[in-house]
């Protein structure tokens, strides 16, 4: 779930280009032999390369940030898991590294678990935690997953695919090729969006391997991993004064542990729970440790705060069959926002109908990137 689209001036296009189809199998064959992934060239992975390399640089350089803080993190698990360490790139196609980030269908996190696979995996989901959110207990729930379905298929394009679309469309797809395991010969069968999954996840790669031969730079980082530690938080603390006592920005709090939806950690169980701050901080939250408890409370507004004011303004034409709640529940907002920004909408929409809205930008982004692999 990338960001929406940044499209290429002519005068990037005209400075960075790809490489030819016969350079570009080379340079992939080059990141084969070092990989039990297999990275092979073909059509629809060169399309994902000029993607990322000319389409959404921005993001790209974004990500390469981000990636300073989370693939350290997301090779620990990997490798505890004795899984490939080039799995952290499935993340960058799964959310663009973006924790918050929420698809169309529901899907929440860096590894995009929907709320049933998250009950499977033991990952709390109520008002004021989301453990899909959460770096630490995502990765780990995403490595259990991918372990179980490589032990299933044996074969790790097929097992990406079935994370993207689950193991029963692969095997179904599989059946109606008469039984063809070979994910390129395969790809015909397989559903549409599995189609481009596997070509992102190889362009993802490449283009990350090889950011500086099209001349993107990370953007400067909020944090680095190895800037980061945790404490032991026994009460339950609120962001505020966490912020005021620790000298942390309540912008970096959230970053570090986004799985608190409020700002606000709730009275844990008897074990405690982990809090993330960077190193720096730490010994300030243990010495301002009683004054954070004591200035904590639990916040009275909505778990789900709106700001318009930054949301995206989209314009949507209601197609045959669509009602104002399945329009709602799309853009990831409400009916009575729907009517609030349309006065004089009459509940029963016609076909035909133009409503602006205004996204959340998670959301937006979430589109983006399903009608990208459609495409």
């Amino acid at each position: 779930m990338l960001a929406p689209l940044w499209r290429a001036d002519s005068s990037v296009r005209s400075l960075i280009t790809i490489e030819p189809d016969l350079e570009l199998e080379y340079r992939l064959a080059e990141l084969n032999s070092n990989s039990p992934i297999p990275l092979a060239y073909h059509p629809r992975v060169r399309r994902y390369i000029e993607v990322f390399a000319l389409e959404r640089r921005a993001q790209v350089a974004k990500m390469l940030s981000l990636s300073q803080y989370f693939f350290p993190l997301f090779r620990e698990w990997l490798d505890a898991y004795r899984l490939p360490l080039e799995l952290v790139y499935l993340s960058v196609v799964e959310s663009g590294l973006n924790p918050l980030a929420v698809s169309p269908s529901g899907a929440v996190g860096l590894w995009q678990f929907k709320l049933g696979s998250a009950e499977m995996f033991d990952l709390r989901v109520d008002s004021f935690v989301d453990e899909r959110m959460d770096p630490t207990k995502s990765t780990r729930a995403a490595c259990a997953y991918l372990q179980y379905l490589y032990r299933m298929f044996d074969d790790w394009l097929l097992a990406l695919s079935a994370y993207n679309v689950g193991p029963g469309a692969v095997l179904r797809a599989i059946e109606r090729a008469g039984g063809e395991r070979d994910f390129w010969r395969l790809l015909p069968y397989l559903p549409e969006a599995a189609q481009n999954y596997v070509p992102a996840f190889i362009a993802a790669l490449y283009v990350f391997h090889y950011a500086d031969r099209y001349a993107i730079s990370p953007d400067t980082p909020l944090v680095k991993f190895a800037e980061a530690d945790t404490v032991h938080v026994a009460q339950a603390v609120s962001f505020e004064p966490l912020s005021h006592w620790t000298g942390v920005s309540v912008q970096l709090l959230h970053f570090l542990n986004p799985q608190f939806r409020l700002g606000y950690i709730p009275t844990p169980g008897p074990e405690g729970v982990s809090l993330v701050l960077p190193t720096s901080a730490t010994k300030e939250f243990t010495r301002h440790r009683a004054r954070i408890y004591a200035q904590s409370y639990k916040p009275k507004e909505t778990p789900f705060p709106r700001e318009v004011r930054r949301n995206i303004r989209v314009k949507h034409v209601v197609q045959p069959g669509e009602f104002l709640h399945k329009i709602a529940i799309f853009y990831g907002c409400t009916p009575a926002d729907v009517q609030g920004w349309n006065k004089g909408i009459a509940p029963s929409l016609q076909a035909g109908d133009t409503l602006v809205l205004w996204v959340d930008p998670d959301r937006w982004a979430a589109i983006e990137l399903e009608r990208e692999k459609k495409n």
